[in-house]
């Protein structure tokens, strides 16, 4: 393989394991990121949500030998812990035992990051420099300076890796032939804490995800590794109850009082973070195509930003990493080839993720709490029980394989039909034994083909 240099725009959590896998092959790097550097600046929070890393990140972290280093700060969390409005909990298991995605602070990760892509000699990491343009067919960057100056960057190759708000992506739009739609829900979210107790312990199960649902809107809550947990209300942003709707302390006091009493006594500082931190805002993004001339490439949340309603935006951006590189190993000499392999392959999958997110917000607020919608989780367990070559749970293809996205959507919307079938001859969980329900199941799952969920299902160059 030849060695190239390249610029890679953004040193966030897919930037910088790019930058870190690229360097390690022998490329020379320049990792160029517009706000200062995380492991020496008091940057405040408030719109970060917490990480929850599943198996397609940690391949990419391995990929990257940091797998080690990055576990002892991960926190598993096994199900869902559900909290109803009469402050009873119901948990809800993920998947098997020994199954879990897992907590992780997203400054933290980020900043051991950065410090695996300096250990790498050949490479430069330029903080405050912010992308003003791309020459695309040189490439070359434009960078503006901390001193405010322009500076140009030339290179055999850019990946953008700048997030949702991508420079490199405005400056492909302007090609003919790009096509973009960028989707707003009219939801935002808030950021929370939920401190350790007076005793320094928990104030939650930790080995959990704590959800709030309350139909239109939830609260959720991830453990960090200071026993603190991360909380964030996704809420509508108008209406009778909103955040509009909020605007005095005595106002978010009584909503939290009314909807969620159990937090309540919990967070001591609800109302002034309430108002300090900002209301950050959930889109979806969907472009194509992703590269130019073998010259420049988008990745991540750049190519396709999601809601985080499944807990894969990150994960999603480190398995781009992943298949990209296969395709650089299949064609070498030839990156134009590469980046067009690999955008065809991976776009049907951003695709099916971005869907995927979409639909799980709607049942993280409103179903995880029903009867019927338990009952009908019973009963998915029950076939991937029984018909284990056959039946995966939707969230197992999702979060414990990497079954390709959209291979784990098709799969899932013929479980579904199955669901609803089984279901409208299911009162309780005795039902399933009976003979005639029985032979319906076989009948039902023979449209599944096998599948070996231990096989890694990545990219397949031709």
């Amino acid at each position: 393989m030849l060695r190239r240099s390249v610029i890679v725009v953004g040193a966030g959590l897919v930037g910088a394991l790019w930058a870190r896998l690229l360097a390690q092959r022998g490329h020379r790097v320049t990792l160029i990121e517009r706000r200062p550097d995380l492991r020496c600046t008091d940057i405040p929070g408030g719109r970060s949500i917490n990480l929850a890393v599943s198996d397609r990140g940690w391949r990419g972290l391995r990929l990257a030998g940091l797998e080690e280093r990055v576990r002892p700060f991960a926190l598993p969390m096994e199900g869902r812990m559900i909290h109803d409005r009469a402050a009873t909990t119901h948990f809800q298991p993920y998947g098997k035992p020994g199954q879990a995605i897992y907590s992780f602070h997203r400054r933290r990760l980020n900043e051991l990051l950065l410090t695996a892509v300096q250990e790498c000699p050949n490479t430069q990491l330029l903080f405050e420099h912010r992308c003003i343009d791309v020459d695309l067919d040189v490439p070359a960057v434009i960078v503006e300076t901390p001193a405010g100056e322009l500076r140009r960057l030339d290179a055999e190759a850019v990946f953008g890796v700048d997030g949702a708000y991508s420079a490199v992506r405005s400056r492909l739009q302007h090609l003919e032939g790009f096509s973009y739609c960028q989707e707003y829900l009219d939801y935002g979210y808030k950021e929370l804490t939920l401190p350790p107790t007076a005793g320094g312990v928990w104030a939650l199960e930790p080995r959990a995800l704590h959800i709030w649902p309350r139909r239109s809107f939830m609260l959720i809550a991830l453990p960090n590794p200071d026993r603190s947990f991360t909380c964030t209300l996704f809420f509508p942003l108008e209406g009778e109850l909103s955040f509009a709707a909020l605007r005095t302390e005595a106002d978010v006091r009584a909503f939290f009082q009314s909807e969620f009493p159990d937090v309540v006594p919990l967070m001591p500082r609800l109302t002034e973070e309430f108002f300090s931190n900002p209301t950050g805002s959930l889109l979806t993004i969907r472009c194509f195509p992703w590269s130019y001339d073998g010259k420049v490439l988008l990745l991540g949340d750049a190519a396709h930003a999601i809601v985080p309603f499944y807990g894969q935006g990150m994960n999603a951006g480190f398995e781009d990493c992943v298949l990209l590189l296969d395709f650089l190993q299949h064609y070498p000499d030839d990156w134009a080839t590469a980046f067009r392999a690999f955008e065809r392959f991976r776009k049907p999958h951003a695709d099916a993720i971005a869907q995927l997110a979409l639909e799980n917000f709607v049942e993280m607020r409103d179903k995880v709490a029903d009867p019927r919608f338990l009952l009908r989780k019973r009963l998915e367990q029950y076939l991937a029980d029984h018909y284990p070559d056959r039946f995966i749970p939707l969230y197992t293809m999702v979060t414990f394989s990497h079954i390709p996205y959209a291979e784990a959507l098709r799969r899932g919307q013929i479980q579904d039909r199955i669901l609803d079938t089984l279901m409208t001859q299911t009162e309780t969980e005795t039902d399933w034994e009976n003979p005639r329900l029985q032979q319906l199941m076989v009948e039902l799952v023979v449209e599944l083909e096998p599948y070996n969920l231990n096989s890694l299902s990545g990219a397949a160059p031709e």
